[in-house]
């Protein structure tokens, strides 16, 4: 029997913790739950931490400590609060890999504990390289850390790269949905909602990226993201909008042949991908039907009226503490 992968998941309650834990449950033969984190969402971290009996958990809000800990008393689970402890019990656990799913810049002190304590890091966290990318990356080369990438971009590239060791590569291709104002100009989005903006036209996340997919700021850190994960110039990362999000990125090689990697717009995959890398486990996801897809469609993303993605472009090239 192979040996069960001992997790941890640094926010736990998050979109994409909750569906990190649908795997998990649907694995209990291949995972196993070693530490559990959220924010401020007691009362699902204490039904996560019934259900999966980690070892450690923390809550990052000092005020519910004392809830969770007297929740979690007849469980053999040690029970910390404050941010800090979410870095801290990167010292303590048995983990070997840990899925970074914090939202913003609060996944860094966490990842650089992980790297640290030499756990593979199975990144969510895009903040966390557009803050720090080269920090990270010197981090993991010195302790021979393998960062494997769950933004669903990041993951097709780098699905598309194994076995391609020896071949170079001219540019990554990262595909953009354009979100629910795609071909809106400026003057028609000064009216939009909250709510508006909360309605992408494909994916299931969390309302941060969901925001920050709306105004393209997203698809900016995943550029700079990619610029860290896969050591390219800016010059090499092309985006290019994909309104049906079927195909999940590219790679185009120095012959000019271009990689893809397809599937329905799932975040679970990309999670269970890492997870389990390099195996592959069968799932029982819901398949990609080609009878089903009626096209498959691409435009150049608008930089004039979506500033941000120009933006992350002008602090990559500038380098240094631009981007954060």
């Amino acid at each position: 029997m192979t040996q069960k992968k001992k997790i941890a998941i640094l926010g736990s309650t998050g979109s994409i913790g909750t569906q990190a834990l649908d795997i998990a449950r649907s694995n209990p033969d291949k995972i196993e739950i070693e530490v559990l984190t959220a924010n401020s969402n007691a009362e699902l971290l204490i039904s996560q931490a019934k259900e999966f009996n980690p070892s450690h958990v923390v809550i990052a809000d000092e005020n519910k400590y004392q809830t969770v800990k007297d929740a979690l008393a007849e469980f053999d689970i040690k029970v910390f609060a404050g941010s800090q402890s979410i870095a801290d019990v990167m010292d303590i656990t048995s983990a070997d890999t840990v899925l970074t799913a914090m939202v913003g810049y609060s996944g860094l002190q966490p990842t650089i504990k992980a790297i640290q304590n030499k756990k593979r890091i199975a990144l969510a966290n895009k903040e966390t390289l557009v803050v720090a990318g080269e920090l990270i990356t010197k981090l993991c080369e010195e302790n021979h850390v393998e960062i494997i990438p769950v933004d669903s971009e990041h993951s097709a590239i780098f699905q598309c790269l194994v076995g391609e060791n020896l071949n170079a590569i001219d540019k990554v291709i990262l595909t953009a949905s354009g979100g629910p104002f795609k071909g809106k100009k400026r003057e028609e989005l000064l009216e939009i909602t909250k709510l508006q903006a909360l309605k992408h036209p494909n994916w299931n996340m969390g309302a941060k990226i969901t925001i920050d997919s709306a105004t393209l700021m997203n698809k900016g850190f995943e550029v700079i993201e990619a610029k860290w994960l896969f050591g390219l110039k800016p010059e090499q990362i092309d985006v290019v909008v994909h309104p049906q999000s079927i195909i999940h990125s590219m790679i185009e090689f120095n012959d000019g042949s271009i990689k893809a990697q397809m599937g329905l717009p799932d975040m679970k995959l990309p999670i269970h991908y890492a997870f389990f890398f390099p195996e592959r486990i069968k799932t029982d996801f819901k398949r990609l039907s080609f009878s089903e897809v009626n096209s498959l469609t691409f435009e150049k993303p608008d930089m004039e009226t979506f500033r941000n993605l120009t933006l992350a472009y002008e602090a990559m090239h500038k380098g240094g503490n631009m981007a954060y």
